[in-house]
């Protein structure tokens, strides 16, 4: 199903995000803060979402079924449409410039080296960075005819009883999981503390990135990678049940990434000529020439 075939797909990604800040009002890390610009100034959580965030989600919450995730999990894993390196692949991601962003009109490679070149002048680790660098490269699943409700927005887990700690959950109405009993106890189909790698979550660019990456970065970069979109887990503190002591210990890495992924967009864009060769040498450090999408 390709219900938004026609639109651009990625034309409401930056929308998203800032949906997000008015959700769960972040603070910006250091590299982003901007001293002319007051806390307050970021929208509060109870700020009305736009029209045209309402309509992803409810196409998101009414398709992304188990059966809809299993289906693209056979789809797409393993990998196996292209092979091609880290930096190809952000110049491959670089063919979607989102032209009816009103707020940035950075490159989408712009977008991923502010967001590794705030995490590096924060000081962290170079693995920590080079996730920063790769995290959306997900997103290439829409140059493949994925519909942006498949590949963008929060994520949450299938196959079990909706939280309402999930956004627009009375979308889910509309969803056929929503009737079936099995799936609607508290843990569904899974058994309590089961670990959230035994999880389904609901399809889109950051289980996919997982799943290209997975043999080449730490634990704690992948952790960041597969779960930054799921926020009822770890903004919200839903699902804890599912979650077994590792998945706890390992999200305070997801916390400590996604302040870098919202506010990473500045005015100033990045030098990319410049930036290029530290960070080829860098991906050249976890990744090997060319890997399977």
């Amino acid at each position: 199903m390709n219900t938004s075939a026609t639109q651009n797909p990625l034309n409401d990604t930056d929308l998203l995000d800032e949906e997000r800040k008015e959700r769960y009002g972040h603070t910006p890390p250091s590299a982003f803060t901007d001293p002319e610009k007051p806390k307050e100034a970021f929208r509060d959580y109870d700020a009305p979402a736009r029209d045209s965030v309402r309509e992803f989600y409810k196409l998101n919450h009414r398709y992304q079924t188990l059966d809809f995730v299993l289906s693209k999990k056979a789809e797409y894993l393993p990998a196996r449409r292209r092979r091609m390196g880290i930096w190809e692949a952000m110049e491959y991601l670089n063919t979607l410039v989102d032209d009816s962003d009103p707020d940035t009109d950075l490159s989408q490679i712009q977008h991923l080296l502010q967001t590794s070149e705030a995490i590096r002048a924060d000081g962290h680790p170079d693995w920590f960075v080079l996730a920063g660098l790769v995290h959306d490269l997900g997103k290439i699943l829409c140059l493949w005819g994925e519909p942006q409700w498949a590949v963008v927005g929060d994520t949450f887990p299938v196959g079990c009883a909706y939280s309402d700690k999930i956004v627009y959950n009375e979308y889910f109405e509309a969803n056929p999981d929503n009737s079936d009993a099995e799936y609607q106890t508290k843990t569904g189909i899974y058994e309590a503390e089961c670990g959230l790698d035994n999880v389904h979550i609901s399809w889109g660019h950051d289980e996919y990135l997982y799943q290209v990456v997975k043999d080449y970065l730490p634990e704690s970069a992948l952790y960041m990678i597969r779960y930054h979109s799921c926020y009822p887990i770890h903004k919200e503190g839903a699902y804890s049940y599912l979650m077994n002591a590792h998945d706890k210990e390992m999200f305070h890495w997801v916390d400590a990434f996604n302040p870098y992924d919202l506010y990473s967009k500045s005015a100033a864009p990045p030098d990319v000529a410049a930036l290029r060769p530290y960070y080829e040498e860098l991906i050249a450090k976890y990744f090997p020439a060319k890997i399977d999408w």
